[in-house]
């Protein structure tokens, strides 16, 4: 059953009456109040969430002339992780499966070949074991492990899926860091957010991960993947494509009303620029780099503990910092973290900012080396259905379904 005019009418005519109370230009010159008078640093109570490395600055390049800039590394990789996504079956099991891939530009297939895979599996049943250690296959390319999550009463999805996607992309990384040369970039954050976010979740996953070994062990992967890179004097960044961080929104907030949504709502209002109207889109805009101690980047701060993780460098160099791109042709909003080891070094943050510059300008969103990591890494559809009616014939046991399942098409 479709909406006739007269709904769709009036749905709109509701919008109309929501528009009249929200002045957008409000929200521009508020966010020009923050960027100009907040951020040099960022307080939230007693603590720095927020301070630049150098100046508070807004900078513009003109998008035809980057696009034809030189690399400013002659080699790049790229890591990702891909899931089928949670799965609950009548037996009580739910698993996860994650395929971690890395990416190379110029390509090598013999390393696009080889995969990280790890199933997780939550079940209730304490007869089971089902840790195993890593099976290798496909003529010695690639690796598999099952691995059994921790118990929760709640979010055992959650938690078989953010286990399965970091412990596979982390393990990949550890296990190809020495193919990489020049620059590595994940795609995502430069920690697994997905589990430090579990401290601010639920009581229940923030004693998970304080105090059980296992989700710590994958968090530590990525401490150990940076300062195997900062070691090698190799930078490692993340290109986060959907940020919805809150740290500098909610910060604000203690202070006055902050209209936006999240923290790249806020970029986007103080980066795009307008004339007559009318949004311009011949430059990438973008910001100075900032130290990051807000959210789950408090964890690897200063003032952070680590998780009681053992570090080999100076705190400060796992602290998180980065900088923002607003690609005005799509009007989106990427962040470009970084830890702290590499972006002291003031001719490095350049050469980093202006790669990430020209890889956005060249392919109308994120470099090209994330593209083919994603595709990499990424399990189709049909494939995801595919595995999961493999695991039915395998356990004897048909999946959970809602009505939902039925209603939308996604009966089986």
């Amino acid at each position: 059953m479709t909406l006739d005019p007269v709904h769709f009418d009036g749905i709109a005519d509701l919008a109309r009456r929501i528009e009249q109370d929200v002045d957008a230009s409000d929200h521009r010159a508020f966010a020009e109040t923050v960027w100009n008078e907040f951020l040099d640093p960022l307080w939230d109570g007693n603590t720095k969430v927020l301070e630049p490395l150098d100046e508070v600055a807004r900078k513009r390049v003109d998008i035809a002339d980057v696009a034809l800039c030189d690399d400013r590394f002659p080699t790049c990789h790229g890591i990702d992780s891909g899931t089928i996504n949670p799965t609950t079956f009548k037996n009580g099991l739910v698993i996860d499966v994650a395929q971690a891939a890395m990416s190379a530009v110029p390509s090598d297939l013999e390393l696009h070949r080889s995969r990280t895979m790890v199933a997780t599996v939550h079940t209730n049943d304490t007869a089971g074991t089902f840790d195993e250690d890593w099976s290798m296959f496909d003529d010695g390319y690639s690796r598999a492990r099952l691995f059994k999550v921790p118990r929760v009463n709640r979010y055992e999805g959650a938690v078989v899926h953010a286990l399965a996607l970091y412990l596979a992309e982390s393990k990949h990384a550890l296990l190809q860091a020495d193919v990489v040369e020049d620059l590595l970039v994940l795609d995502g954050p430069i920690y697994p957010k997905g589990l430090l976010n579990w401290e601010n979740r639920d009581p229940e996953l923030r004693e998970l991960l304080v105090e059980d070994k296992r989700p710590r062990d994958v968090v530590e992967n990525y401490v150990r993947l940076v300062e195997r890179f900062a070691n090698r004097e190799i930078p490692l960044i993340g290109f986060v494509k959907n940020s919805s961080t809150k740290a500098i929104t909610n910060a604000v907030r203690g202070k006055a009303e902050a209209p936006w949504v999240n923290d790249a709502a806020f970029f986007a209002k103080v980066l795009e620029r307008h004339a007559d109207g009318e949004r311009l889109t011949d430059c990438l805009t973008f910001t100075n780099w900032f130290v990051s101690r807000g959210g789950a980047d408090e964890t690897f701060s200063v003032k952070g503990d680590a998780l009681g993780i053992d570090r080999d460098r100076p705190d400060e160099d796992y602290e998180v910092t980065f900088f923002i791109i607003y690609d005005p042709r799509q009007d989106l909003v990427y962040k470009v973290e970084a830890p702290y080891a590499f972006t002291k070094n003031e001719e490095l943050r350049e050469r980093l900012t202006m790669q990430l510059l020209c890889d956005v300008a060249r392919n109308r969103g994120p470099p090209k080396v994330i593209g083919k990591a994603d595709e990499l890494a990424r399990i189709s559809q049909q494939e995801k259905e595919s595995l999961k009616q493999k695991l039915e014939q395998t356990f004897h046991a048909d999946r959970e379904r809602t009505y939902d399942d039925v209603r939308w098409g996604l009966d089986y």
